[in-house]
């Protein structure tokens, strides 16, 4: 628990003005700049969330490379917190015919509008390290998350104690808010949030290509409601 805390009492305040000016000014060349490197994590989360039964919800959607990724047989929706990406997104959806694609809108993922557990999966591929705050988000992805479905994580994972553990710290002292994320993410944000939340189970953690540098974690909520059933949720929240 400790570690988390120093982490986030060293680094430089990373706030939701600080990400939207970010993203705004990634939003033209993200797709050139992202998208052969992180294709790889994407393709993990969209392949592990493809078999859920009923609606998935994809957090920082952004100009929403992983949308084609998921199977035509799903219902996706996408939420960020940057219009000029979710732009992207929509030109993306009409220009590659994503029929699958039920509804893209800007959104807070700390304070989203859904209605409690409402989908079977939540993928957040590539955004815990972009929240201000990462374990209210988490609070969040478990709160609309219905009982049996999953969280599906994809993370830069900071190791400990080497060079590009110190050169990651320095960056987040001086360039996060600039950069709109933080280079440096210790796994105790994760597990410790876990250990807080005995409906949360750990199903999976393993490392992605490229060399390891990103984490696919996927966890799965395992209590069910006081009826004991276990409902896919239809979105009754009109989608823009």
């Amino acid at each position: 628990m400790s570690e988390a805390r120093n982490y986030f009492r060293d680094v430089e305040t990373l706030d939701n003005g600080n990400v939207e000016a970010a993203y705004a000014r990634w939003a033209p060349i993200y797709d050139l700049t992202f998208d052969v490197l992180l294709k790889p994590g994407r393709r993990a989360a969209a392949a592990a969330a493809s078999g859920a039964r009923g609606a998935i919800l994809d957090v920082g959607v952004g100009t929403g490379l992983e949308l084609p990724l998921f199977s035509r047989d799903t219902q996706v929706v996408g939420v960020d917190l940057s219009e000029p990406m979710l732009r992207r997104a929509a030109q993306r959806v009409r220009r590659e015919r994503l029929g699958h694609v039920a509804g893209l809108v800007k959104m807070d993922a700390t304070q989203m509008a859904f209605d409690d557990a409402s989908f079977a999966c939540v993928v957040a591929p590539y955004v815990l390290t972009v929240v201000p705050e990462p374990a209210a988000m988490l609070d969040e992805l478990a709160r609309v998350l219905r009982p049996g479905g999953e969280i599906v994580l994809v993370n830069h994972v900071s190791g400990k104690d080497d060079a590009v553990a110190l050169f990651e710290a320095w960056l987040d002292r001086h360039m996060a808010p600039k950069l709109g994320w933080r280079p440096q993410f210790p796994w105790s944000i994760i597990g410790d949030w876990i250990d807080r939340n005995p409906q949360m189970k750990l199903v999976e953690r393993r490392p992605l290509a490229p060399f390891g540098l990103f984490t696919l974690t996927r966890i799965q909520r395992v209590s069910v409601d006081r009826t004991g059933i276990d409902d896919s949720s239809r979105l009754d929240l009109a989608l823009a």
